[in-house]
Protein backbone atom coordinates (compact mmCIF):
# COMPACT_ATOMS: atom_id res chain seq x y z
CA UNK A 1 0.00 0.00 0.00
CA UNK A 2 1.45 3.21 -1.03
CA UNK A 3 1.69 6.28 1.31
CA UNK A 4 -0.35 9.27 1.02
CA UNK A 5 0.80 12.16 -1.23
CA UNK A 6 1.20 15.25 -0.10
CA UNK A 7 -1.51 17.63 -2.03
CA UNK A 8 1.36 20.16 -3.31
CA UNK A 9 3.73 17.03 -4.65
CA UNK A 10 2.46 17.43 -8.31
CA UNK A 11 1.21 13.79 -9.19
CA UNK A 12 3.78 13.66 -12.01
CA UNK A 13 6.51 14.12 -9.38
CA UNK A 14 7.98 10.65 -8.31
CA UNK A 15 7.29 9.37 -4.86
CA UNK A 16 10.66 9.94 -2.47
CA UNK A 17 12.33 6.66 -1.22
CA UNK A 18 12.38 6.85 2.86
CA UNK A 19 15.95 7.29 3.78
CA UNK A 20 18.14 4.57 6.26
CA UNK A 21 20.26 5.63 8.61
CA UNK A 22 23.75 4.95 7.57
CA UNK A 23 25.20 3.06 11.08
CA UNK A 24 29.50 1.99 11.53
CA UNK A 25 30.70 5.89 10.31
CA UNK A 26 33.55 5.64 13.61
CA UNK A 27 34.68 2.04 12.20
CA UNK A 28 34.34 3.42 8.62
CA UNK A 29 38.02 3.74 6.85
CA UNK A 30 39.40 2.93 10.62
CA UNK A 31 38.97 -0.77 11.10
CA UNK A 32 41.74 -2.34 8.72
CA UNK A 33 42.20 -5.98 9.45
CA UNK A 34 41.74 -6.13 13.03
CA UNK A 35 41.19 -9.40 13.14
CA UNK A 36 44.11 -10.82 11.86
CA UNK A 37 46.35 -8.41 13.34
CA UNK A 38 45.09 -9.20 16.40
CA UNK A 39 45.96 -12.51 15.72
CA UNK A 40 49.52 -11.66 14.42
CA UNK A 41 49.59 -9.85 18.08
CA UNK A 42 48.91 -12.96 19.59
CA UNK A 43 51.38 -15.26 17.79
CA UNK A 44 53.76 -12.31 19.01
CA UNK A 45 52.99 -12.69 22.84
CA UNK A 46 53.18 -16.41 22.44
CA UNK A 47 56.39 -16.17 21.24
CA UNK A 48 57.58 -13.25 23.96
CA UNK A 49 56.31 -15.72 26.80
CA UNK A 50 58.03 -18.66 25.19
CA UNK A 51 61.66 -16.03 25.19
CA UNK A 52 61.25 -15.65 28.75
CA UNK A 53 60.80 -19.39 30.01
CA UNK A 54 63.73 -20.42 27.77
CA UNK A 55 65.67 -16.79 28.86
CA UNK A 56 64.62 -18.34 32.75
CA UNK A 57 65.78 -22.08 31.89
CA UNK A 58 69.48 -20.66 30.11
CA UNK A 59 69.85 -18.64 33.37
CA UNK A 60 69.19 -21.70 35.75
CA UNK A 61 71.50 -24.10 33.98
CA UNK A 62 73.89 -21.62 33.94
CA UNK A 63 74.07 -21.47 30.08
CA UNK A 64 74.04 -18.22 28.93
CA UNK A 65 77.93 -17.39 29.29
CA UNK A 66 78.89 -20.18 27.10
CA UNK A 67 78.39 -17.26 23.50
CA UNK A 68 80.62 -14.97 24.17
CA UNK A 69 80.29 -12.92 20.76
CA UNK A 70 77.37 -11.05 19.71
CA UNK A 71 77.05 -11.52 16.56
CA UNK A 72 73.43 -10.30 15.25
CA UNK A 73 73.34 -12.16 12.08
CA UNK A 74 76.34 -14.85 11.22
CA UNK A 75 75.28 -16.02 15.11
CA UNK A 76 72.46 -17.29 13.69
CA UNK A 77 74.38 -20.17 12.34
CA UNK A 78 75.93 -22.88 15.34
CA UNK A 79 79.23 -24.78 14.73
CA UNK A 80 79.12 -27.09 11.55
CA UNK A 81 81.95 -29.31 13.05
CA UNK A 82 84.53 -30.61 15.40
CA UNK A 83 86.68 -27.94 14.19
CA UNK A 84 84.57 -25.44 14.76
CA UNK A 85 82.61 -26.85 18.19
CA UNK A 86 86.35 -26.47 19.65
CA UNK A 87 87.12 -23.24 18.37
CA UNK A 88 83.90 -22.05 20.42
CA UNK A 89 85.05 -23.96 23.69
CA UNK A 90 88.04 -22.43 23.42
CA UNK A 91 86.72 -18.98 23.38
CA UNK A 92 84.74 -20.51 26.37
CA UNK A 93 87.87 -21.31 27.62
CA UNK A 94 89.04 -18.12 28.44
CA UNK A 95 86.30 -16.32 30.40
CA UNK A 96 86.28 -16.05 34.28
CA UNK A 97 83.34 -18.48 34.50
CA UNK A 98 85.25 -21.63 32.91
CA UNK A 99 88.71 -20.23 35.02
CA UNK A 100 86.83 -20.74 38.08
CA UNK A 101 83.56 -23.11 37.98
CA UNK A 102 84.23 -25.30 34.90
CA UNK A 103 87.14 -26.43 34.39
CA UNK A 104 85.78 -29.61 34.51
CA UNK A 105 84.14 -29.48 31.07
CA UNK A 106 84.52 -31.45 28.37
CA UNK A 107 83.47 -30.73 24.62
CA UNK A 108 80.26 -32.21 25.35
CA UNK A 109 79.29 -30.48 28.45
CA UNK A 110 79.90 -27.22 26.70
CA UNK A 111 77.40 -28.38 23.87
CA UNK A 112 74.45 -28.93 26.06
CA UNK A 113 75.39 -25.16 27.55
CA UNK A 114 76.08 -23.73 24.23
CA UNK A 115 72.54 -25.24 23.00
CA UNK A 116 70.48 -23.48 25.26
CA UNK A 117 72.00 -19.65 24.83
CA UNK A 118 72.31 -20.41 21.08
CA UNK A 119 68.26 -21.71 21.18
CA UNK A 120 67.49 -18.48 23.19
CA UNK A 121 69.45 -16.32 20.74
CA UNK A 122 67.62 -17.78 17.83
CA UNK A 123 64.02 -17.56 19.16
CA UNK A 124 65.16 -13.42 19.98
CA UNK A 125 65.41 -13.60 15.80
CA UNK A 126 62.78 -15.40 15.32
CA UNK A 127 60.65 -12.81 17.15
CA UNK A 128 61.61 -10.39 15.23
CA UNK A 129 61.23 -11.78 12.02
CA UNK A 130 57.63 -12.56 12.63
CA UNK A 131 57.62 -8.93 13.60
CA UNK A 132 59.02 -7.84 10.42
CA UNK A 133 56.97 -9.84 8.43
CA UNK A 134 53.55 -9.05 9.89
CA UNK A 135 53.86 -5.20 10.17
CA UNK A 136 55.67 -4.49 6.58
CA UNK A 137 53.18 -6.89 5.34
CA UNK A 138 50.01 -5.37 6.84
CA UNK A 139 51.56 -1.90 5.80
CA UNK A 140 52.05 -2.93 2.19
CA UNK A 141 48.73 -4.11 1.75
CA UNK A 142 47.01 -1.19 3.68
CA UNK A 143 45.56 -2.93 6.11
CA UNK A 144 46.63 -1.20 9.29
CA UNK A 145 43.77 0.72 10.84
CA UNK A 146 43.98 4.37 11.17
CA UNK A 147 46.37 5.49 14.29
CA UNK A 148 47.77 1.91 14.63
CA UNK A 149 51.07 1.72 12.48
CA UNK A 150 53.06 3.86 15.15
CA UNK A 151 51.40 1.79 17.84
CA UNK A 152 52.81 -1.33 15.82
CA UNK A 153 56.11 -0.45 14.90
CA UNK A 154 56.89 0.03 19.34
CA UNK A 155 56.86 -3.58 19.46
CA UNK A 156 59.60 -4.18 16.63
CA UNK A 157 61.60 -1.24 17.86
CA UNK A 158 61.68 -2.32 22.10
CA UNK A 159 62.50 -5.60 20.70
CA UNK A 160 65.49 -4.26 18.52
CA UNK A 161 66.38 -2.89 21.34
CA UNK A 162 66.26 -5.33 23.39
CA UNK A 163 68.37 -7.64 21.70
CA UNK A 164 71.48 -5.11 22.53
CA UNK A 165 70.29 -4.98 26.37
CA UNK A 166 70.74 -8.87 25.91
CA UNK A 167 74.29 -8.61 24.63
CA UNK A 168 74.89 -5.87 27.17
CA UNK A 169 74.00 -8.06 29.82
CA UNK A 170 75.89 -11.07 28.62
CA UNK A 171 79.10 -9.03 28.42
CA UNK A 172 79.07 -8.31 31.69
CA UNK A 173 80.19 -11.80 32.87
CA UNK A 174 82.09 -12.47 29.97
CA UNK A 175 85.26 -11.08 31.77
CA UNK A 176 88.94 -12.38 31.98
CA UNK A 177 90.82 -11.49 35.40
CA UNK A 178 88.02 -10.08 37.03
CA UNK A 179 86.62 -12.73 38.94
CA UNK A 180 82.98 -12.46 37.43
CA UNK A 181 81.32 -15.83 37.00
CA UNK A 182 77.79 -14.70 35.89
CA UNK A 183 76.09 -11.33 34.90
CA UNK A 184 75.28 -8.62 36.36
CA UNK A 185 72.31 -8.64 38.20
CA UNK A 186 71.58 -5.66 37.74
CA UNK A 187 71.66 -5.58 34.04
CA UNK A 188 69.48 -9.19 34.23
CA UNK A 189 66.50 -6.83 35.75
CA UNK A 190 66.59 -4.35 33.01
CA UNK A 191 66.69 -7.22 30.27
CA UNK A 192 63.66 -9.34 32.13
CA UNK A 193 61.91 -6.02 32.64
CA UNK A 194 61.71 -5.06 29.06
CA UNK A 195 60.10 -8.59 28.14
CA UNK A 196 57.66 -7.88 30.39
CA UNK A 197 56.92 -4.15 28.93
CA UNK A 198 57.15 -5.80 25.71
CA UNK A 199 54.69 -8.55 26.67
CA UNK A 200 52.58 -5.82 28.49
CA UNK A 201 52.57 -3.81 25.02
CA UNK A 202 50.96 -6.89 23.02
CA UNK A 203 48.37 -7.82 25.14
CA UNK A 204 47.07 -4.47 25.58
CA UNK A 205 47.43 -3.77 21.91
CA UNK A 206 45.22 -7.52 21.76
CA UNK A 207 42.87 -6.24 24.17
CA UNK A 208 42.15 -2.66 21.88
CA UNK A 209 41.91 -4.71 18.49
CA UNK A 210 39.38 -7.42 19.95
CA UNK A 211 36.43 -4.79 20.39
CA UNK A 212 35.60 -2.20 18.04
CA UNK A 213 36.14 1.10 18.29
CA UNK A 214 32.63 2.71 18.76
CA UNK A 215 32.41 -0.02 21.29
CA UNK A 216 35.67 1.80 22.99
CA UNK A 217 34.18 5.21 22.77
CA UNK A 218 31.31 3.82 24.16
CA UNK A 219 32.60 1.73 27.05
CA UNK A 220 34.86 4.56 27.38
CA UNK A 221 32.56 7.09 28.93
CA UNK A 222 31.83 4.75 31.74
CA UNK A 223 35.26 3.84 32.72
CA UNK A 224 35.67 3.12 36.50
CA UNK A 225 38.52 5.65 37.57
CA UNK A 226 38.92 4.68 40.90
CA UNK A 227 39.45 1.13 40.33
CA UNK A 228 41.48 2.17 36.86
CA UNK A 229 43.78 3.98 39.27
CA UNK A 230 44.52 1.55 41.76
CA UNK A 231 44.86 -1.50 39.17
CA UNK A 232 47.01 1.17 38.08
CA UNK A 233 49.01 1.16 40.79
CA UNK A 234 49.17 -2.65 41.12
CA UNK A 235 50.65 -2.79 37.91
CA UNK A 236 53.33 -0.89 38.85
CA UNK A 237 53.80 -2.61 42.11
CA UNK A 238 54.29 -5.98 40.62
CA UNK A 239 56.72 -4.57 37.78
CA UNK A 240 58.62 -3.66 40.79
CA UNK A 241 58.15 -7.17 42.64
CA UNK A 242 59.58 -8.53 39.00
CA UNK A 243 62.28 -6.76 38.72
CA UNK A 244 63.18 -7.70 42.53
CA UNK A 245 63.13 -11.17 41.66
CA UNK A 246 65.43 -10.55 38.82
CA UNK A 247 67.66 -9.57 41.09
CA UNK A 248 67.07 -12.62 43.77
CA UNK A 249 67.41 -14.74 40.55
CA UNK A 250 70.63 -12.94 39.19
CA UNK A 251 72.84 -13.43 42.50
CA UNK A 252 71.24 -17.13 43.36
CA UNK A 253 69.84 -15.52 46.48
CA UNK A 254 67.06 -17.93 45.95
CA UNK A 255 68.98 -20.36 47.56
CA UNK A 256 70.59 -18.55 50.53
CA UNK A 257 67.96 -19.26 53.21
CA UNK A 258 65.44 -21.84 52.53
CA UNK A 259 62.90 -21.33 55.86
CA UNK A 260 59.97 -19.43 56.14
CA UNK A 261 58.80 -17.19 57.10
CA UNK A 262 61.86 -16.38 59.09
CA UNK A 263 64.94 -16.35 57.78
CA UNK A 264 68.18 -17.90 58.92
CA UNK A 265 65.70 -18.02 62.32
CA UNK A 266 65.74 -14.44 62.57
CA UNK A 267 63.32 -11.97 61.37
CA UNK A 268 66.04 -10.10 59.49
CA UNK A 269 68.81 -12.24 58.04
CA UNK A 270 72.19 -11.92 59.27
CA UNK A 271 74.64 -9.37 58.12
CA UNK A 272 72.50 -7.77 55.83
CA UNK A 273 75.08 -4.48 55.40
CA UNK A 274 78.24 -6.33 55.19
CA UNK A 275 79.36 -5.06 52.12
CA UNK A 276 80.75 -1.80 51.70
CA UNK A 277 79.70 0.38 50.14
CA UNK A 278 76.55 0.09 51.98
CA UNK A 279 74.21 0.58 48.54
CA UNK A 280 75.88 -2.84 47.04
CA UNK A 281 74.28 -4.74 49.44
CA UNK A 282 70.83 -4.10 47.82
CA UNK A 283 72.36 -5.70 44.93
CA UNK A 284 74.19 -7.96 45.57
CA UNK A 285 74.04 -9.49 49.36
CA UNK A 286 72.01 -13.06 49.08
CA UNK A 287 70.23 -12.21 52.09
CA UNK A 288 69.20 -8.83 52.14
CA UNK A 289 67.87 -9.05 48.00
CA UNK A 290 65.91 -12.33 49.14
CA UNK A 291 64.89 -10.33 52.16
CA UNK A 292 63.37 -7.08 49.74
CA UNK A 293 61.79 -9.21 47.65
CA UNK A 294 59.84 -11.04 50.20
CA UNK A 295 58.97 -8.09 52.06
CA UNK A 296 57.58 -6.51 48.78
CA UNK A 297 55.76 -9.65 48.06
CA UNK A 298 54.00 -9.07 51.21
CA UNK A 299 52.80 -5.54 50.64
CA UNK A 300 51.95 -6.43 47.21
CA UNK A 301 49.29 -9.08 48.50
CA UNK A 302 48.24 -6.44 51.00
CA UNK A 303 47.81 -3.71 48.40
CA UNK A 304 46.37 -6.60 45.73
CA UNK A 305 43.78 -7.36 48.65
CA UNK A 306 43.01 -3.87 48.33
CA UNK A 307 42.34 -3.76 44.86
CA UNK A 308 40.24 -6.50 44.84
CA UNK A 309 37.96 -5.86 47.26
CA UNK A 310 37.57 -2.39 45.32
CA UNK A 311 37.39 -4.65 42.43
CA UNK A 312 34.38 -6.28 43.40
CA UNK A 313 32.45 -3.75 43.61
CA UNK A 314 32.29 -2.55 39.92
CA UNK A 315 28.86 -2.75 38.68
CA UNK A 316 29.96 -5.38 35.82
CA UNK A 317 30.26 -8.75 35.83
CA UNK A 318 33.29 -9.48 33.43
CA UNK A 319 35.50 -6.43 35.68
CA UNK A 320 34.24 -8.60 38.92
CA UNK A 321 35.58 -11.52 37.65
CA UNK A 322 38.53 -10.33 36.00
CA UNK A 323 39.94 -8.77 39.86
CA UNK A 324 38.63 -12.17 40.93
CA UNK A 325 41.14 -13.50 38.69
CA UNK A 326 43.97 -11.18 39.81
CA UNK A 327 43.37 -12.00 43.06
CA UNK A 328 43.42 -15.74 42.79
CA UNK A 329 46.33 -15.50 40.77
CA UNK A 330 48.65 -13.25 43.35
CA UNK A 331 47.87 -16.39 46.20
CA UNK A 332 49.23 -19.14 43.91
CA UNK A 333 52.42 -16.51 42.59
CA UNK A 334 52.81 -16.21 46.76
CA UNK A 335 52.73 -20.10 47.47
CA UNK A 336 54.68 -20.80 44.55
CA UNK A 337 57.59 -17.99 45.90
CA UNK A 338 57.38 -19.71 49.43
CA UNK A 339 57.64 -23.23 47.76
CA UNK A 340 60.57 -21.93 45.68
CA UNK A 341 62.00 -21.22 48.76
CA UNK A 342 61.34 -24.20 51.04
CA UNK A 343 63.01 -26.59 48.15
CA UNK A 344 65.96 -23.82 47.51
CA UNK A 345 64.98 -22.66 44.47
CA UNK A 346 64.87 -25.97 42.31
CA UNK A 347 64.37 -25.65 38.13
CA UNK A 348 61.09 -27.06 38.21
CA UNK A 349 59.72 -24.33 40.80
CA UNK A 350 61.59 -21.30 39.82
CA UNK A 351 60.55 -21.63 36.45
CA UNK A 352 56.84 -21.83 37.53
CA UNK A 353 57.26 -19.02 39.72
CA UNK A 354 58.84 -17.33 36.72
CA UNK A 355 55.62 -18.24 34.30
CA UNK A 356 53.06 -17.88 36.84
CA UNK A 357 54.94 -14.19 37.40
CA UNK A 358 53.94 -14.00 33.47
CA UNK A 359 50.17 -14.83 34.33
CA UNK A 360 49.46 -12.51 36.97
CA UNK A 361 51.24 -9.54 34.81
CA UNK A 362 48.16 -10.28 31.82
CA UNK A 363 45.53 -10.82 34.19
CA UNK A 364 46.08 -7.12 36.19
CA UNK A 365 46.07 -5.84 32.68
CA UNK A 366 42.99 -7.34 31.45
CA UNK A 367 42.09 -5.69 34.79
CA UNK A 368 42.98 -2.64 34.19
CA UNK A 369 41.48 -2.80 30.67
CA UNK A 370 38.15 -3.77 31.96
CA UNK A 371 38.09 -0.56 34.22
CA UNK A 372 38.69 1.55 31.46
CA UNK A 373 36.45 0.03 28.74
CA UNK A 374 34.03 -1.95 30.72
CA UNK A 375 31.28 -4.48 29.38
CA UNK A 376 28.25 -3.12 29.72
CA UNK A 377 25.65 -5.59 31.22
CA UNK A 378 21.71 -5.40 31.17
CA UNK A 379 19.86 -5.80 34.56
CA UNK A 380 19.15 -9.64 33.74
CA UNK A 381 22.85 -9.91 33.86
CA UNK A 382 23.07 -9.36 37.55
Amino acid sequence: MSSKRSIFQEVSEPEAKPQTATTGMIDRGRGGARKAIRAWLFVLFALVVAMIVVGGLTRLTDSGLSITEWRPVTGAIPPMNEVEWQQEFDKYKQIDQWQIHNQWMELADFKSIYWWEWGHRQLGRVIGLVWAVGFFGFLLARKIPTGWTGRLILPGALGGAQGAIGWWMVSSGVTQGEGMTSVASYRLATHLGLAFVILGLIAWYGFLLGRQERDLMQARRAKEAKIFGLSTGLLHFAFLQILLGALVAGIDAGRSYTDWPLMGGQVIPPNPLMIEPIWKNFFENPGLVQFVHRICGYLLLGFGVVVWLRGRASAHGATRFAFNAVFAGLIVQIALGVITVLYAAPWQAAILHQLMAVVLWVLILRARFLASYPIATSIKDH
